[in-house]
């Protein structure tokens, strides 16, 4: 009897660990295949696209860490499992491949970390401007972010010789795309307004994997976290897809009440130079129009759209969201000036109410201003930023001698305001060098 119960236990004891072992490469298994599938995001092409010669994402780069960490980092995140045999551990896994843990590590492979996505649309002669925008963005953004570049073929090798310079940030990914039209109007689309400018309209049909983007003109300056700015898209009600400012603060010097020849939004228009986009909902959703009592999607209703206003349109692609947000007013969310703020705030006096109290957070240099010396306050700023390189040293000297520069500026009607053009640039570096460095 003794014998016959002694065999039991012993097949019991070898079940046991036989279940352990294979609890153990079912974890492995799962583990390998949350870390699979590669870490640069790719767009998909638009229906219009043909396939192979023009895809999206061409020449997409990667500025940062690897999307899955290698043993050296691994080592470093977790603890070893004393109790697992060391014969059942792989040698890649630095001795944490064990049952109880795997788990834990599978979870957190699970829940990515989240990228702020950025795009942005350069043609001619705007390389410079581009990259000191982008060079914005990354000098006081807490997240991670991820370039999504539309560019002129020529522009491609100068954007990937530059932005793998700074790979050694190790906070950023890059994708480099052409300028892409609907093949049957591409000529049409491309000389609206300014070469490549409606190629934003695309986005969503183009970037059909971004649930979210933020989309910039090439003559932006950040003056505060990328992350910010982001955040508002966590205040959009239910029916709100896209968030800008309006074009005007003042309607006495507004161009769309006084000029317009087309439906726009609210009071003064609104501006797309800083247009915030939930493009999951964008494409979702069936816009109300003047073309038809039948509500059209996004992909269907700009050509229409165009048709039918292309000689009372000023502002190309502008104009076209503000006839599309005129009849849909409950989509957009406004945000307020100083999150773009422009010339015109302060050309004729002082008319942004927020950036009076809190600083200027998004500088828009339109109308050519960081190149000429008609506005010299915002030429400032923008030169400071394009000297400026990435060491903390040198951030955290940029102030004095632009506070000098600007104080030059005071025959200005924006110069004699010129101290909103550094309140907030002067918190975001404080800030910055009050994060871990690790973090900055």
């Amino acid at each position: 009897m003794r014998r016959y119960l002694r065999v039991v236990v012993l097949c019991l004891a070898c079940g046991f660990c036989s279940l352990l072992y294979a609890f153990s490469q079912l974890a492995v298994s799962l583990e390998e295949g949350a870390g699979g599938g590669g870490g640069k995001p790719q767009a998909a092409a638009a229906s219009w696209l043909a396939g192979g010669g023009r895809g999206a994402g061409r020449g997409a780069g990667s500025a940062g860490p690897a999307a899955h960490p290698g043993p050296s980092d691994r080592c470093k995140d977790f603890s070893l499992c004393y109790w697992n045999p060391y014969w059942m551990l792989p040698s890649d896994v630095c001795g944490m491949n064990c049952f109880w843990e795997a788990a834990f590590r599978y979870s957190l492979k699970m829940q990515p970390v989240e990228r702020v996505h950025l795009a942005v649309v350069a043609c001619g002669e705007r390389l410079e401007e581009t990259l000191t925008m982008l060079k914005s963005a990354l000098i006081f953004s807490i997240k991670p972010l991820q370039f999504h570049i539309f560019a002129e073929d020529q522009l491609h090798d100068s954007f990937k010789g530059i932005l793998n310079r700074w790979s050694f940030l190790q906070t950023f990914n890059y994708s480099l795309y052409p300028i892409t039209f609907p093949s049957e109007n591409a000529a049409e689309w491309k000389k609206l307004f300014k070469p490549c400018a409606s190629q934003r309209l695309f986005l969503p049909l183009i970037l059909k994997e971004v649930d979210s983007l933020l989309y910039v003109d090439t003559d932006i300056l950040f003056l505060r976290p990328v992350d910010d700015i982001w955040s508002l898209l966590k205040k959009f009600n239910s029916t709100q897809i896209a968030a800008m400012a309006p074009e005007h603060e003042e309607p006495r010097i507004g161009w769309y009440n006084r000029f317009a020849r087309h439906p726009y939004y609210g009071k003064t228009g609104v501006n797309s130079g800083v247009m915030l986009m939930n493009m999951t909902r964008m494409r979702r959703k069936y816009f109300k129009n003047d073309m038809t009592s039948v509500r059209l999607r996004w992909g269907d209703i700009l050509m229409p759209l165009l048709k039918k206003y292309k000689l009372n349109i000023t502002w190309g692609d502008q104009d076209l969201l503000n006839i599309i947000f005129f009849h849909n007013p409950e989509s957009l969310f406004v945000f307020p000036c100083q999150w773009n703020y422009r010339p015109d705030h302060c050309i004729y006096g002082s008319n942004c109410q927020e950036a009076e109290e809190e600083g200027i957070f998004i500088l828009h240099g339109n109308r050519g201003v960081y190149h000429d010396d008609k506005q010299p306050a915002f030429r400032a700023i923008y030169e400071a930023l394009r000297n400026c390189s990435f060491e903390d040293d040198n951030i955290h000297s940029l102030l004095k001698p632009l506070e000098l520069e600007l104080q030059k500026t005071v025959h200005t009607y924006c110069g004699k305001i010129y101290k909103i053009f550094i309140k907030q640039l002067t918190k975001s570096i404080q800030d910055r060098f009050d994060r871990p460095p690790k973090e900055r």
